[in-house]
């Protein structure tokens, strides 16, 4: 991995699908020291707690012919949905002004989740992708693993 310069003032978002540390960059480029804004976590429910009991059942029209119909991953979609929540909140405070350069560390998976949501105001102040899980690391190892 390329070491990241992290500008003063820089927002870093380290997430996966499931828990979100939003850091800001209060040293300089040279010597960054993140300190942590909020920390965001989605609990781990049971399926039966997030969606239906099991998929339906599809019988064809002409025939004895039938099959179920693809049981709907419920964890994957509270993923997504965690995710589009961190992009939306991230975009309010592009608007207020609080954001002027961005930098986002998350697996592969979760970013491509989170790309489909971003808008032109958040690519514009977007300065790096890293596909990389951190979000169990703390902090002062996240600072090392991304500038060296």
């Amino acid at each position: 991995m390329t070491a990241v310069k992290l500008a003063e003032g820089e927002w870093v978002v380290v997430c996966d699908g499931a828990k979100a540390l939003i850091l800001e960059n209060i040293g300089d480029a040279k010597f960054p020291n993140l300190k942590t804004l909020s920390v965001r976590e989605q609990d781990d429910l049971s399926t039966r707690e997030l969606g239906a009991e099991r998929p339906g059942r599809v019988h064809a029209s002409n025939g004895s012919a039938h099959s179920s119909v693809e049981q709907t991953d419920w964890h994957d979609r509270a993923e997504e949905q965690f995710l589009h929540n961190i992009v939306t909140d991230l975009e309010s405070h592009i608007q207020q002004g609080k954001i002027r350069d961005l930098t986002i560390c998350a697996p592969p998976r979760a970013l491509g989740m989170m790309r489909a949501h971003y808008n032109p105001a958040l690519k514009n102040v977007l300065r790096n992708e890293i596909a990389h899980d951190y979000v169990k690391k703390p902090i002062n190892e996240i600072e090392k693993l991304l500038t060296s």
